[in-house]
């Protein structure tokens, strides 16, 4: 598929639920969110069905996420349906690792390739504070398991200071002793988001040099994603900076978003799509869906506003959502 503005889009997120088991700060606010009725999430058929679809429109990478998708019921049989496929080149998934270490196994046999697990600090008071869950240990735990599977592994963390500044470069020592990339995403002011206060990329990259010694610009670097990675001395991984803040990467962007209750998302910044669901369940055909796809991509806005985004004001046609209800 080619947007508007000439980009190639082959790589498709899918949120399969926007329940979550954790309740980071960041994300969710103290009372919780309004969860979508069962009945309004698309099931794992009609998933599979826009996949498949897709998959004839040139997307190659899918990426499974939430809310926390693990927490949605026969999850690895989708895995396995999609993985089937024969343009899907990727299967990936992006989870806060509670239940991915019981689960390895199943995931990697179903077909996953790659798992982003978010991992904000080591500290196991401040992860508590931050999520409200004691499970730091279990994402730890995770984390070797998917590395002892064979499954490549990236620990996605979001710096923040009121939250946990005093902790990132530390966590960059994950990346020393195991060959699992740590990055670093800027935090974006989307729903709780707002309120809080992200870390610029050039701020951590010289934090984490005073620490560790000078980066080194890898020389494998974007793959399907926007991560700019570094290679410090001595350590087996790589640090990688997603900075959609500080050096915006729109004229690259390749992919877009389905919702859980099926909504074909063109920008995360953007209250912009198609609704999907109305035509799966209309009884539209996969060439009618496929032509509205089409259309909807071509409609894909040129870049985010984020910049202009605070807690007191909105850009026009924002999506008003928060992260674990679009997909994260």
């Amino acid at each position: 598929m080619i947007d508007g503005f000439g980009r190639t889009i082959d790589y498709l997120r899918i949120s399969v639920t926007d329940k979550c088991n954790l309740r980071c700060k960041y994300c969710i606010p103290e009372g919780g969110i309004e969860l979508i009725p069962h009945e309004e999430l698309l099931s794992l058929e009609e998933l599979y069905r826009v996949v498949r679809i897709m998959e004839k429109l040139g997307i190659k990478k899918v990426r499974f996420t939430g809310g926390e998708p693990l927490v949605r019921k026969n999850l690895i049989k989708l895995i396995e349906d999609v993985g089937r496929l024969p343009g899907i080149e990727e299967l990936a998934m992006t989870t806060n690792g509670v239940l991915f270490a019981e689960q390895v196994e199943e995931l990697k046999k179903a077909g996953l390739t790659s798992v982003n697990i978010s991992l904000d600090t080591l500290d196991r008071e401040r992860f508590l504070a931050i999520t409200g869950t004691d499970a730091g240990r279990q994402v730890l735990d995770a984390i070797q398991k998917a590395v002892n599977s064979g499954i490549k592994v990236k620990i996605n963390c979001v710096p923040c200071r009121e939250l946990n500044e005093e902790d990132i470069v530390d966590l960059a020592a994950l990346s020393m002793e195991n060959d699992v990339d740590v990055r670093y995403i800027e935090l974006m002011p989307l729903g709780c988001g707002k309120y809080f206060h992200g870390i610029p990329t050039d701020e951590i990259l010289q934090k984490l040099e005073m620490q560790y010694g000078k980066a080194t610009p890898s020389a494998m670097q974007c793959g399907s994603g926007p991560a700019r990675y570094y290679e410090f001395e001595n350590f087996m991984g790589r640090i990688g900076f997603i900075s959609p803040m500080s050096h915006k990467f729109c004229s690259e962007c390749n992919r877009v978003r389905l919702t859980a209750e099926g909504r074909l998302k063109l920008c995360l910044h953007y209250d912009t799509g198609i609704e999907l669901k109305p035509l799966l369940r209309g009884g539209y055909s996969d060439e009618e869906i496929q032509a509205a796809i089409l259309e909807a991509v071509n409609r894909k806005p040129k870049a985010h506003e984020f910049a202009q985004e605070t807690a007191d004001s909105t850009v026009e046609n924002a999506d008003s959502r928060r992260m674990v209800q679009i997909g994260g």
